[in-house]
């Protein structure tokens, strides 16, 4: 099922937003060659293009990168699946926002991503961790009774371990919760976004429904009158060692 581009640029803009603090880290330097991994509708391709870096998006779903083509048409863009690309020479930097956790082949991702990057280079990467809602899916999972975990969601030390045994080193790594307030789109519009997928098997009246019992069983998560996500976001820097100075 492909994504609803349009409506995840306009109604879930708070992805991109909160990833502008992750290009602080990347720290984008004009000359520089960088993939933006996982890169949706190109908002934030577009702010590391402004620094003078030559930048390439990659995006699993054709939707995506023809919004992303749209939005930015002077900057190249291209389908391809983060565990099973490669680029016809190597990066400077890979970066990837809130995207990790939709690639469960974790380890391919991690030898295609230091496989992508130059010696020194660096892999700048934030996306969902170990507890990212957990109050969501408990819930949604008790309404549909249904065991659903789709996504990727490893702790501090599996990552780090991960990305070591594809042979880069781990030089910061930080798993933190975020709660997320949804604005109007709210908890509905998240699953609507996010979970619907997983059922479509359903009617559009049985989603309806779920939604509603899903909103019953995690009212906590609605907070002065606005529904907020218990995100937890696993935000890690790397580097792929200089071989010639080992």
């Amino acid at each position: 099922m492909n994504w609803n581009a349009a409506a995840y640029q306009n109604r879930h803009s708070y992805v991109w937003q909160h990833g502008e603090s992750l290009l602080e880290l990347l720290k984008p330097q004009a000359g520089e060659r960088i993939l933006d991994l996982g890169c949706g509708p190109g908002q934030l391709t577009e702010q590391i293009a402004a620094s003078g870096a030559a930048v390439i998006g990659l995006d699993s779903d054709p939707a995506m990168i023809a919004q992303a083509q749209t939005n930015y048409p002077d900057i190249t863009f291209q389908v391809g699946d983060a565990a099973n690309f490669q680029l016809s020479e190597p990066v400077d930097a890979v970066f990837s926002n809130a995207a990790l956790h939709w690639v469960t082949q974790a380890e391919p991702a991690a030898h295609c991503i230091a496989a992508a990057l130059k010696l020194g280079g660096r892999f700048i990467v934030e996306f969902g961790g170990k507890g990212n809602v957990q109050t969501i899916l408990k819930a949604l999972s008790e309404v549909s009774r249904r065991s659903l975990n789709p996504w990727y969601f490893p702790s501090l030390s599996e990552y780090a371990t991960l990305l070591e045994s594809a042979g880069l080193e781990v030089v910061y790594a930080h798993l933190f919760d975020r709660p997320m307030p949804l604005g109007e789109a709210g908890l509905a519009g998240w699953l609507e976004m996010f979970g619907q997928r997983f059922f479509t098997d359903l009617s559009a009246e049985a989603w309806a429904e779920t939604v509603r019992a899903v909103e019953a069983a995690a009212p906590q998560l609605y907070q002065e009158k606005e529904w907020i996500a218990d995100y937890r976001r696993l935000r890690v820097i790397a580097m792929k060692p200089d071989e010639e100075l080992l």
